[in-house]
């Protein structure tokens, strides 16, 4: 049997800022954003969003890894906490070929193993790696007899930058592609950024200035009004913080969304969604022609909308694919 490290060609990692493996360091942000948002520790070093792709004509493939943390989500299943999956091909067509999770809790420091079965022809792999722990170790290991090259570049390979609540970070989704960031990442087949954080991505104009840093972007999606404490926070970050970004990338598409779960606080909703609303019309008015708006209140429909979220607020497997719906055909539309 042939092993490969996750670091180690022709295999490559995505949405990833920073990569350790002699430290067991596989960060979505930088040592830097860090140690200006100490907040961010653990939510920064998580691999929420992060992929491993390879094409390879092998019929199985073993993949190993370890967690430096464990974090007991009651919200969410081992397979989407801790859990890799594998999607096989690019685009509209990849198809769900498995996933590898720890058996139970106490995972934390050992070897999680597992199979994925494949067709014996050259195939892209896919493996998204988990959302809520710090990546310690990756390994993948195929027969001696297998090819294994480099995965083709993404269709679009500047990445899609995605900023927000829990919701982006893709909570309470099953396993990790089944978030509505993922989703709409694979049917583009474009490389992306997840900077989703729990409660913790309130519009602060440093971690704005952090992804206008970014070198390209090919479109940029925001919602974090679910995580500013109060209405009042959002107006007096929400426009600032999309102007830090605009400033950076004149030209990218900027899409702002707002909570799909409206109706669960429709008062409180119905106060931000006009603060948001104001900093697209705002930009709108101002001659931004690259800007922008979905309501969330239409992302979940009226028909199954109970069956949306787990908890009225996160939403399940059908309420990440009617977001993921709408965002995708307007992202494909603009950037075909």
């Amino acid at each position: 049997m042939k092993t490969y490290q996750c670091t180690e060609a022709p295999l490559r990692l995505y949405g990833l800022n920073h990569i350790q493996p002699d430290k067991g360091e596989y960060w979505r942000l930088t040592p830097e954003i860090i140690k200006l948002m100490p907040q961010l520790d653990h939510f920064g070093k998580r691999c929420t969003g992060a992929r491993l792709r390879f094409r390879t004509d092998a019929s199985e493939v073993i993949i190993r890894y370890s967690l430096k943390t464990e974090v007991v989500d009651r919200a969410m299943a081992l397979p989407a906490a801790a859990g890799v999956d594998v999607y096989i091909g690019a685009g509209e067509k990849s198809y769900f070929a498995g996933y590898v999770a720890p058996a139970e809790y106490g995972y934390k420091d050992k070897i999680i193993e597992g199979k994925i079965r494949k067709k014996p022809v050259m195939e892209t792999v896919t493996v998204n790696l988990p959302r809520n722990e710090e990546l310690s170790h990756l390994e993948i290991e195929v027969d001696d007899n297998a090819r294994v090259e480099e995965a083709e570049p993404y269709t679009i390979q500047e990445p899609i930058i995605f900023y927000g609540s829990s919701i982006t970070e893709g909570g309470c989704a099953p396993r990790p592609g089944t978030a509505y960031t993922s989703i709409v990442a694979r049917w583009l087949d474009a490389d992306y950024f997840n900077y989703g954080f729990s409660g913790r991505a309130k519009g602060e104009p440093v971690f704005a200035e952090f992804i206008a840093s970014h070198p390209s972007i090919s479109a940029f999606v925001y919602d974090y009004d679910h995580n500013a404490p109060t209405p009042e926070h959002l107006e007096m970050t929400h426009r600032k913080f999309f102007e830090i970004v605009r400033k950076a990338h004149p030209s990218i598409p900027v899409i702002i969304l707002t909570r799909p779960d409206f109706d669960w606080n429709p008062e409180d909703s119905i106060k931000r969604r006009a603060v948001i609303y104001d900093t697209y019309q705002t930009a709108v008015k101002n001659g931004d022609r690259n800007v922008y708006f979905i309501d969330g209140q239409s992302f979940f429909g009226m028909f199954g909308r109970e069956e949306c979220t787990i908890d009225g607020c996160h939403p399940t497997s059908l309420g990440f694919m009617r977001m993921a719906e709408r965002v995708y055909l307007l992202l494909k539309d603009i950037l075909k």
